[in-house]
């Protein structure tokens, strides 16, 4: 990278924390600048000119307070399509996992979290693991299971991670079950390098199969309840489709009761309903049949020994 495209990387950081002190905090001066990015006065004034001439309606300057406060017109001009991740620094934040020194944050609205919490994955395990993944290795891991069988070593041959309802995990061959499987991230206490994976990822089909998760309010609201549930989901035309891995779909449909048959539960407690549900399901199985059978003939032609 050359000198000026670090320049505009640079300037381009500086303004996106103008447009975060204005939408979060309603003000900034120059000093805030000067303190965050260590520049100079002169260049941070020529930052907020900048600023100015790309968003002229988001900001006025408070000459009592000596102080930019946010315009009544403000609209993020290089936050918008990033506000997510700023509220997930403040879970972040009230959780332990980054510190406030770390963000843009100077002072943060009172936040209560509620969350039953899980252990936290050891940072040289989550190491070895990424470089499992980077250069696909076998790694021997130890391994609590679900079941409270007593913790044992187990083969695998990770290839990718997964993230769901707050729970890291690990997608992965398993040499014991010559099958593809995850493994919850937090609950590996050990991992011993074995060799290189004799193992193609390619053949995971659940994992790398996609499909449509057609999602629809609960015909068992009342329709000015349903429309608030599209309206919550961002659905078009009373329809969510999400696209998804088969192999993810189940922590998706259990997270949300779109494996439960519709009828069961009260629609409160059910608001949404998976209308593709016996599709995604025989994929699923047919993806996951296909993968095994796969594997099985890798094994019986000797390239996975």
């Amino acid at each position: 990278m050359d000198e000026g495209e670090k320049l505009r990387w640079g300037v381009q950081r500086r303004l996106e924390f103008i447009d975060f002190r204005l939408f979060w905090l309603g003000r900034f001066n120059r000093s805030d600048m000067v303190d965050t990015f260590g520049i100079s006065p002169q260049q941070a004034s020529a930052d907020i000119a900048q600023y100015e001439k790309i968003a002229p309606k988001n900001l006025a300057y408070d000459r009592t307070e000596k102080a930019y406060k946010r315009a009544g017109d403000f609209k993020p001009a290089f936050i918008g399509e990033t506000i997510e991740r700023y509220l997930l620094q403040i879970v972040a934040i009230e959780n332990g996992w980054l510190r406030q020194d770390d963000t843009w944050f100077d002072s943060i609205p009172p936040v209560e979290v509620v969350t039953l919490g899980r252990r936290p994955t050891d940072p040289a395990i989550l190491l070895r693991v990424l470089d499992a993944v980077r250069n696909r290795l076998e790694i021997s891991i130890a391994y609590s299971s679900m079941t409270g069988s007593e913790e044992r070593p187990r083969t695998i041959a990770p290839h990718a991670l997964a993230h769901s309802f707050g729970r890291w995990y690990l997608r992965c061959w398993s040499r014991e079950h010559n099958d593809f499987r995850d493994y919850a991230l937090n609950r590996i206490s050990n991992v011993d390098v074995q060799g290189v994976s004799p193992v193609d990822p390619a053949l995971d089909f659940e994992w790398i199969h996609m499909i449509n998760l057609v999602i629809v309010p609960n015909p068992g609201l009342s329709p000015e309840r349903q429309a608030q549930v599209a309206v919550e989901h961002a659905m078009t035309n009373g329809r969510l489709v999400r696209p998804c891995r088969l192999s993810l779909s189940f922590y998706l449909m259990s997270e949300h009761n779109l494996d439960v048959d519709p009828g069961v539960l009260d629609p409160k407690k059910q608001q949404i309903i998976l209308q593709n549900r016996d599709e995604v399901m025989q994929a699923r199985s047919a993806a996951r049949q296909m993968a095994i059978e796969a594997l099985a003939r890798a094994q019986a032609s000797g390239s996975v020994s």
